[in-house]
């Protein structure tokens, strides 16, 4: 229970609000491996695919109404660009039949303003911050105490610490 609400946490650490039917997803970085690679660092181009196949999972399983990705979805001002046509063809039909939302990250805020116009390529809308029920969507929180935000910046994570060592994990 958040806020009033209740919410289930996926296995992979997506959020699904049942009385909305909406689904909540945060830092999807799509096209990391590419910005990596386009710097000169060589890692497997499959992270967007692996990431795709992730939520397609989600979304077909719970069938949500709504689906909020709430930020850092991209990972650079070019990722949309480099995206391949079947990945952005796939997005089209996981928003088929529902309303798509995509919030502005620190990561995409650039690439969701593009002043090309790339978010042409994607279905749904872009949104700075929302307000849905009793919650305030938003990707980075504001400061102070706000009751009922949900923001995707924030990493929850526990830190084990011993003999002077630590691992922080989610």
């Amino acid at each position: 229970s958040f806020s009033g609400e209740q919410m289930a946490l996926t296995e992979s650490r997506a959020l699904f609000w049942p009385r909305m039917e909406a689904l909540l997803v945060a830092d999807l970085h799509l096209e990391k491996g590419s910005a990596f690679a386009a710097r000169g660092q060589l890692l497997p181009p499959f992270d967007s695919r692996a990431t795709l196949d992730r939520l397609e999972a989600e979304v077909a399983e719970l069938e949500p109404r709504m689906v909020v990705l709430l930020g850092d979805s991209f990972h650079d001002a070019r990722s949309i660009g480099r995206m391949a046509a079947d990945d952005l063809q796939r997005l089209h039909r996981l928003a088929a039949g529902r309303e798509w939302l995509w919030l502005e990250g620190n990561h995409d805020r650039e690439a969701l303003n593009a002043a090309d116009d790339a978010t042409s390529l994607l279905p749904g809308s872009v949104v700075p911050a929302l307000s849905l029920g009793a919650l305030r969507l938003t990707h980075e929180p504001e400061p102070g105490d706000q009751p009922g935000e949900v923001a995707g910046h924030l990493h929850p994570a526990a830190k084990v610490v011993a003999y002077s060592r630590g691992v922080r994990r989610p």
